[in-house]
């Protein structure tokens, strides 16, 4: 790959706002610059993880409510605000930085949570890959510790050497299906996103653009 190609992972970009004072200045507390581009990514991942809960219950489909600083100032997101946050601060640090978005059957997910959604898959799942010695390591902060410890799954790790991404098994159960992979990103495709929700989870739009699950 040559620079050009790199440069678009490391630019700021409508939702990926990595020229925000508040996600450098996160950026820089996070991690120090004297770690190699390895170690960094690793700090950043685990940051995001757990400091920033996974929140799939408030997702408000407004090009200006969706950004890295958003999902920075409120403490929490879904899996594609955590994606956005953590590709913002990999770019504050200048590793070339993208986002991932699958379609993804979820075996361990509450009965609960699929009849609301009214389907067992998860539509638009978020990960990162980061660029580290020489090729793109992929990397899943959706789940914080804490959540998987309440529904007895093990925690994804990150080594930045190895994809980390779902188990497919967890403790001999069926856990984690990918089904479909929609590539990879240098921001958020926003319309891609909306229209694919509105296929798959159509009667979640009746209310407008905000989609509430309690």
């Amino acid at each position: 790959m040559n620079e050009v190609d790199f440069e678009i992972y490391l630019r700021p970009t409508r939702f990926i706002d990595s020229d925000n004072p508040k996600i450098i200045a996160c950026a820089n507390q996070v991690t120090q610059t004297g770690k190699s581009d390895k170690e960094k990514c690793i700090d950043l991942f685990y940051w995001v993880r757990d400091y920033m809960l996974y929140d799939p219950h408030h997702i408000i489909l407004l090009p200006e409510a969706i950004s890295a600083s958003h999902t920075l100032e409120k403490g929490r997101g879904y899996c594609v605000e955590k994606s956005l946050l953590l590709c913002a601060l990999g770019r504050v640090h200048k590793i070339p930085s993208r986002l991932g978005f699958s379609i993804v059957r979820n075996h361990l997910s509450t009965q609960k949570f699929i009849d609301m959604l009214g389907s067992d898959k998860f539509v638009f799942h978020g990960y990162n890959e980061f660029w580290l010695e020489g090729k793109w390591v992929k990397c899943t902060p959706a789940f914080n510790k804490s959540l998987c410890e309440k529904f007895g799954v093990a925690p994804l790790e990150f080594d930045g050497e190895h994809d980390s991404i779902f188990h497919e098994y967890s403790d001999g159960k069926k856990y984690m299906e990918y089904l479909h992979e929609y590539g990879q990103f240098d921001d958020l495709p926003f319309d891609l996103f909306v229209h694919e929700l509105k296929t798959h989870y159509p009667h979640l739009f009746e209310g407008g653009n905000m989609i509430t699950l309690t």
